[in-house]
């Protein structure tokens, strides 16, 4: 059954497009070691909400947006095999003097079994 991680992150408004250059360098890496798909979607409709809130959740700031991405997996053991490898690929090491365009120590992510996939 597959597996889904999940993730929220704040990324500042300007730095859109050096987080979707980020995101697409990262992709094939974790597909080559045994992701399905990986989907990155910006916020352009997240409501403010009367107890909690894609923003509130991830303290977004004024002149941030909300990114919302997730990492299909075909199960869980290839999730935790291939996170471990990628977690070590050295492709993905951080770049001496290269920022990450977004808060890592506000992103929230998490691991989901599915519990029901419909499509059309």
């Amino acid at each position: 059954m597959a597996y889904m991680d999940g993730f929220v992150i704040p990324v500042p408004k300007g730095n859109k497009e050096r987080y979707r250059e980020v995101a697409a360098y990262a992709a094939p890496i974790f597909i080559e070691h045994g992701a399905l798909r990986i989907v990155e979607c910006w916020g352009s409709d997240v409501k403010i909400g009367k107890t909690n809130d894609f923003r509130t959740a991830v303290i977004a700031e004024e002149d941030e947006e909300v990114v919302f991405s997730w990492i299909e997996w075909p199960d869980k053991a290839t999730r935790d095999a291939g996170a471990e490898r990628v977690m070590k690929d050295e492709r993905m090491q951080p770049k001496e003097g290269e920022d990450m365009p977004f808060s890592g120590a506000r992103l929230i992510y998490g691991g989901f079994e599915v519990l029901l996939d419909a499509k059309a």
